[in-house]
């Protein structure tokens, strides 16, 4: 697997995000917080994580959610996927929101979403007159069936 050097600056405290496993596609990022959070029904919080890096150019990070805390509690994040650009070097933050009735506490250290680098290439747009045909055309949501 390829393995791309990022820079990066972590506050006193901070646990530095690692993969969990062999297999995986993101590193856990934690709540870089002194006290508990309490989340209440349908509220968001940006969330610090102490962490700041250099992304290279080329590259981004996006910014996930966590699977075991959208099962178990209803906790996602309400930008769904967050996206860190190479060229931004301020602390990296997670809006969490909480899509549950009942209320849920964000510990220190608790892990709140994944980390996940992925190439990227920029747009130059053609302007035309008209695209090329395909099967589908123009069929929109649900088009196929339910």
């Amino acid at each position: 697997m390829e393995k791309v050097v990022v820079k990066v600056v972590i506050e006193e405290g901070v646990t530095l995000p690692k993969y969990e496993t062999v297999g995986s596609a993101g590193m856990d990022v934690r709540a870089n917080i002194s006290e508990p959070i309490v989340l209440g029904s349908l509220d968001r919080v940006l969330v610090p994580t102490g962490i700041r890096m250099a992304i290279p150019e080329g590259y981004e990070v996006q910014v996930r959610p966590r699977s075991g805390l959208a099962l178990k509690h209803g906790i996602s994040m309400a930008n769904a996927v967050g996206t860190i650009d190479s060229d931004y070097r301020g602390e990296i933050g997670v809006i969490l929101i909480n899509l549950s009735k009942d209320e849920y506490t964000i510990q220190p250290q608790e892990r709140i979403g994944q980390l996940v680098l992925n190439k990227v290439a920029q747009i130059d747009f053609e302007v035309v007159s008209s695209l090329d045909e395909t099967e589908r055309g123009s069929g929109g949501f649900g088009h196929t069936g339910k």
